[in-house]
């Protein structure tokens, strides 16, 4: 099912009509509330409308119902960290099980303590691939949380680039296209 509204709402998301993927989000939602927790596509359309306080909670919800998902928390975290600063978002910054993925639990290391997103870089060993992506996407994040807008448009930028972005249809590379878009950056 979560396979099929994937399927649904991402043409939007690739045209950078985020706010259109919300509202088929929000339909969705209201024909089956059950939904709720596991629509984290959802939680991403919110944060680039910049409803920050119903993102977080999208996050925080998906995370009640699947304990080990690293990326949620950290969109959790970013969202929190728009309203309220980095501070104070890495304090309730939800709690989740180990991440198979080197580059994930490196980012959420950082994200959790502060430290230099430096690390997340160094957890890449794929030239261009998966991890690489995801590693510039969230290190670019970091910085927009800490208002570090050149580095983030460097990382960011960089990680559309890649050759997995380019080649791989992920949901998260078409993200990173629109992140880039909506802050007028060229990628």
């Amino acid at each position: 099912m979560m396979g099929l509204l994937s399927c649904l709402f991402h043409p939007h998301h690739v045209q950078n009509d985020v706010e259109g993927s919300l509202q088929d989000f929000d339909k969705a939602l209201a024909a089956s509330s059950q939904l709720k927790p596991y629509l984290w596509q959802r939680g991403l359309s919110l944060y680039y409308v910049q409803q920050y306080t119903a993102g977080e909670q999208q996050f925080r919800d998906d995370v009640a119902v699947n304990p080990n998902d690293t990326e949620e928390s950290i969109w959790a975290f970013l969202c929190q960290a728009q309203r309220q600063g980095p501070e104070a978002a890495r304090q309730a910054m939800l709690k989740v099980g180990r991440d198979p993925r080197p580059v994930m639990r490196a980012a959420y290391e950082c994200f959790q303590t502060g430290s230099s997103p430096e690390a997340i870089l160094q957890a890449a060993n794929d030239d261009g691939g998966h991890g690489s992506f995801y590693a510039l996407l969230y290190v670019g994040l970091w910085h927009e949380a800490h208002g570090n807008a050149a580095e983030a448009e460097a990382a960011i930028v960089k990680s559309v680039q890649t050759r997995y972005a380019q080649l791989s249809g992920d949901y998260m590379a078409s993200l990173a296209r629109v992140h880039c878009q909506r802050r007028g950056w060229a990628a």
